[in-house]
């Protein structure tokens, strides 16, 4: 027996879930690549992105996936055999780091925990250990949606100026943009990259490169450059050449709706609600680990992200098997673990395309899952949720009318 006929909901941190508005916006005829409509979805795009990353420099798309960008700023701003340095905090950063090794770069490696965020004094510390200046650029992301750890990229900006360090600041924003407050401009960073399936509610097949003054100055003498990536090539006079070739004009559609969305809605709104929602998740997990079989990844509550929520089993019990429940007869698909963490943790997104119903009937089907599978957990984790939520209105000033007085 079965209860998924009905709309399926993505509980996992990318793709995630894309508006019907959007869908439809993406519903529609291919036009002209060199006139008309298609320049003014690119312009209006583009200056939707520089919202999103709240910056005034430049701001490039790829048809790509976040992989792609971060290629695109690896290879824009550095040059063969130069030093990078990777801040740990969980699998992206390294990765990204391994992408910069087979461009050609030396890359060096802070290591971190799988259980917390990168720590500020170290990355300062580091840096002055670097009396020569080889290296040339950080990298850091501010999600880890492997682990679940929000890293504090203003501190990290702090270390670095601290330290009298030129390198420039690159950070992974895929699984934070569009959840929680990022500023290029305001935070001293250098190059920013994002995808277009998490916080932007679109599907998989754009990515974003945002660039500042420093990145760009960089990108002057960078030996890297190819010409798919090169944001040069991308500022020519023809409108196809911000793309390299043919854009992706049905993709840039659903991308422009998006963008109305959010901005419609309100950054400052939009944040606020991923800090409930993700509020939420995180009492429900607090009521269930009373139980014993599970606890949070991320060990500092102000660690934790507002975007994705990673959950560790205790030994003797599976992830997987909570996985294959939820999604086989809830028709709600969970993060599983992936990397070092695979088998060991499952993880609940709560980014992008979410509201309060969507939520509470993610925990539901967890709790049922918990449940049914005769997981230990402590009782009434959805309850506590929804206590949470209506506590945290009523905090925030939200007006209701009583039905009765």
């Amino acid at each position: 027996m079965t209860l998924r006929n009905g709309r399926e909901l993505l509980a996992m941190p990318g793709p995630t879930n894309v508006p019907d508005a959007v869908l439809a916006a993406m519903h529609r005829p291919a036009i002209d690549i060199y006139a008309g409509d298609l320049l003014s979805t690119t312009d209006v795009c583009l200056s939707g992105l520089r919202k999103m990353f709240a910056t005034q420099h430049k701001v490039y798309i790829y048809a790509a996936n976040g992989h792609g960008a971060w290629e695109a700023a690896l290879s824009n701003v550095l040059s063969r055999g130069e030093q990078v340095l990777v801040l740990e905090s969980g699998r992206f950063a390294p990765g990204w780091g391994l992408m910069a090794e087979a461009l050609g770069a030396e890359v060096l490696t802070l290591p971190g925990s799988l259980r917390a965020a990168v720590q500020p004094d170290r990355v300062e510390a580091r840096l002055r250990e670097d009396t020569k200046r080889r290296i040339k650029a950080i990298l850091v992301v501010q999600v880890d949606t492997a682990t679940g750890v929000v890293n504090d990229i203003p501190a990290i900006r702090a270390a670095i100026d601290t330290s009298g360090h030129d390198a420039l600041l690159l950070v992974d924003a895929i699984a934070s943009l569009c959840t929680m407050p990022f500023e290029l401009d305001g935070w001293g960073v250098d190059v920013a990259v994002t995808g277009s399936q998490k916080g932007l509610m679109m599907s998989p097949g754009l990515s974003f490169c945002a660039a500042g003054p420093r990145a760009l100055q960089a990108h002057r003498r960078a030996d890297l450059r190819t010409r798919y990536w090169d944001w040069t090539q991308r500022e020519g006079p023809e409108h196809y050449q911000k793309y390299c070739g043919t854009p992706p004009e049905h993709l840039l559609f659903g991308l422009q709706k998006s963008l109305e969305l959010l901005l419609s809605e309100g950054l400052d709104n939009v944040f606020e609600r991923h800090r409930l929602l993700a509020g939420a998740v995180r009492r429900a997990i607090e009521v269930w680990s009373e139980g014993g079989a599970f606890e949070f990844n991320i060990l500092e509550s102000d660690q934790r992200a507002d975007s994705t929520t990673t959950i560790r089993m205790h030994d003797g019990y599976e992830a997987s098997a909570l996985e294959t429940f939820c999604r086989d007869c809830c028709g709600v698909t969970l993060g599983r673990g992936i990397g070092d963490l695979q088998g060991e943790v499952f993880r609940i997104a709560h980014m992008g395309h979410i509201n309060a119903p969507m939520i509470l009937g993610i925990l539901g089907s967890v709790e049922l899952a918990l449940t049914a599978l005769q997981v230990p957990h402590g009782a009434g984790g959805v309850q506590a949720a929804v206590q949470w939520l209506a506590r945290s209105l009523h905090q925030g000033g939200y007006e209701v009318t009583k039905i009765r007085s």
